[in-house]
Parts: structure tokens; sequence; C-alpha cells
């Protein structure tokens, strides 16, 4: 079967880089005007519109695939999930337009966050889609407690005659740096629907009778190229000044870890420079600013990350590994970068990113994790991945 991929809420590109990479036409619709720019430096194929506005003609009789991954913000933990008290409504919305009925805007105006009955968009296009036996697939993700509503999707796509299934994986059995836990929904005309075999276990597990088994989880250093076992640790240097030079992170300073380590800062605690002295330091990052806060080592994937909330900035806080310490020389909190947060969310290292630093991390904190994307794709695209189709650092 011919035909593009249409990907509703496409943002920056989270589902777009590995059907771009995979050589499949593909046209993301988008309201983020900064996505777009994301996108358009990507090569990305994008229709800057309101999802809740464009018509769907223009893609009847020309769809094989369909993505869509409505904006999380009404039904995260990192807001006031008004979606969960919106939801009856939602239900509501998306038994009605799979009948062809349209009552978005009564039900809307009793919605306490608007940005609820995104949710149910895609059934809107699904219902006209499927009244010429469009699309051949489907895949759908959002956040963990939108799973309720995947699941009357997944009833009525089996009306229709899919195979569908739903349920929520964890972005880290695929490769990704970091626990991120989505609902998934996946469907099919042609194949059996199930979630796509896991390439990675928090442990790693030995080859057995029917090939290797699942590689450890990704560590936050081996993603962003610090590597896995060599790990950084600031210098102190002597005295400061003439013959010490600067130190790493002087009071007040936020310097990056990686501009750190190209200035020639940071130094393995083997180091036997005349010009330094060394404590022993191990790196974290921290997911928020909140109390229960998740803090991860650089030798583990990262817990979720809501990049783009500012009362959820995430930051490297460094903890001594030795029992003497020297005084008054421990690094100061590092906010993470945008560049470290998009790799920790398994975009390439290159990404072309648009927009200021908060409008970049709002786009990456939207965003499907591609190297998650591309396993739950690739059996719809008939591809099998490998380990070296998705390089996550440059």
């Amino acid at each position: 079967m011919t035909g593009l991929v249409l990907d509703l809420f496409a943002g920056p590109g989270g589902w777009s880089v590995p059907l771009h990479r995979l050589g499949v036409r593909e046209i993301g619709l988008e309201w983020d005007q900064w996505a777009c720019r994301t996108r358009a430096a990507a090569g990305l194929l994008t229709v800057r519109t309101d999802v809740a506005m464009y018509p769907v003609r223009p893609f009847v009789c020309r769809t094989r695939g369909f993505i869509a991954s409505p904006p999380c913000q009404a039904w995260s933990r990192a807001g006031k999930r008004l979606g969960l008290v919106d939801q009856p409504l939602v239900h509501q919305a998306v038994a009605d337009l799979a009948t062809g009925r349209d009552t978005r805007e009564k039900l809307l105006a009793a919605c306490r966050d608007e940005r609820s009955l995104l949710a149910a968009e895609p059934m809107r296009y699904l219902h006209a889609l499927n009244a010429v036996g469009e699309p051949e697939w489907i895949a759908m993700e959002e956040v963990p407690d939108v799973l309720p509503l995947w699941r009357q999707y997944a009833q009525i796509l089996r009306g229709w005659g899919f195979s569908v299934w739903s349920g929520i994986l964890n972005a880290a059995d695929y490769g990704v740096p970091q626990t991120r836990r989505r609902a998934i929904l996946l469907a099919s005309r042609v194949r059996t629907a199930e979630p796509p075999p896991p390439t990675h276990a928090r442990h790693e597990e030995p080859e057995g009778l029917f090939g290797p088994g699942r590689q450890r989880w990704m560590s936050m250093a081996e993603a962003l190229g610090w590597g896995a076992t060599d790990r950084p640790v600031p210098t102190v240097c002597a005295g400061g000044g003439p013959g010490g030079g600067p130190e790493p992170f002087p009071s007040g300073a936020r310097k990056t870890l990686v501009a750190a380590r190209e200035r020639g800062t940071w130094a393995p605690h083997t180091s036997a420079s005349p010009l330094v002295r060394q404590a022993d330091w191990s790196w974290s990052l921290r997911s928020n600013n909140q109390t229960n806060a998740t803090v991860r080592g650089i030798d583990e994937p990262a817990g979720t990350l809501f990049f783009g909330h500012r009362a959820n900035e995430c930051t490297w806080v460094a903890r001594s590994d030795a029992p003497h310490t020297v005084a008054g020389a421990a690094p100061e909190p590092i906010r993470i970068t945008a560049a470290e947060a998009g790799v920790l969310q398994s975009f390439p290292a290159d990404y072309p990113w648009a927009g200021n630093r908060g409008q970049v991390f709002g786009q990456i904190g939207n965003a499907v994790p591609p190297r998650l994307a591309a396993h739950l794709l690739a059996p719809h695209l008939g591809r099998v991945l490998t380990a070296d189709d998705f390089v996550l650092a440059a």
C-alpha cells in the first residue's frame, strides 16, 4: 500500500526522525512556531495549523500511516492535571466523533482545560479516513494517565476491523537513556498489533538458546558520549590565578559539563598533573527542583524529565566519593543544556533546534523519544532495526 504518514501534533520531530531516516513520506501538523522552525531546519514537511481546525479532506485516499501524540500538559503530573477532571467529556467527544457527530464546541465549553479535548481530535481524522479503508496502521502516544482513553479508541478501532494493542511502555527498555513511561496505542489492518520486543533491561542479560540477551539500560554517560566507565571528574586547580589556572566552576558560574570538558578543566581521576589536586566526584542528574525529585547517577538512565517546565528544571549535581575532599571544592549544581536534554530524549546530538533555551526545552519535553518511536514504527514499515540505526551521541 502506498501513501503518506500523517502525524498530528508533530512537535519538533520525535516520530519524524525515524521516519525520515527510513525514507518514509511524512507530513506533520503542528501549531507551535518554534517546533515548526525546528522541523523546517531538519528538512521535515510541515503544515503549521491548529489540528482541531484543519480539514481531513486533503488526506483522504492518501494516508497509509496515522500518528498522534496530543499535547500532554492537561494530563501531565508536571501540571494541574485538569485533563483528569475533563476525562468524561473527552470520552464523550471520542464516542460522538466515532459516529460522525461533532459535539466538540459544546463539550469544550464545559472543559476545565481547553487542551483536554485535543486528545479526542485523532478520532475526527480516523472516522473520515476509515470511510475509505484508511489508514493501514496507527500509532499513538501520551502520558500514562491517558491509557483509559486509548482503551476506548481500541474498542472502536476493533469494531472497524483493526487489530489493536494498548498499554504502558518504558522508553528505557528500547535504548532511550531515560525511564520515561508512556501510554501507547498500536493498531493495524494487515498484521497483529503488539508491542515491539524490548532491546534493553535494567540488568544485562546473558546470551540464551534463542540469541543474545537484552542489553543493560543505556546510561546518561553513554548517551552523552562520556563513556560508561570513564567517569568525568572535575579538577580543582591549585590556588587559581597564574600557574594554577581558573577553577572549573567559580562561585556563581553555571558552566555546562560539556564546555568544561572542552576547556580541559575535566581530568580522569588518575591524572598526576602537578597543577591540580584531585577530589573524586560523581555526577547525578536531578530531575526537578521539588523535594521528591528523582536523582540518578550518570551511569544510569535519567528519570522522567519534564523539560520545559520552569519548576522542574533539571540540574547536574555532584556527590563526593572520597572520604577526604578539598574544602570548598564542590562544584555548584549545573543546569542541563538543551543539547544534553535533547540527547537524553534520544534526539541526534546535532539536531537543529530553533528558539531560545525555554522554547527548545518546551519542544523536547513534549516530544516522543525518537528511539522509542523507531521501535514502535519499524514493524508497520517492514523494517528490522539494528544497533547502528540510531546513534545518540555525535
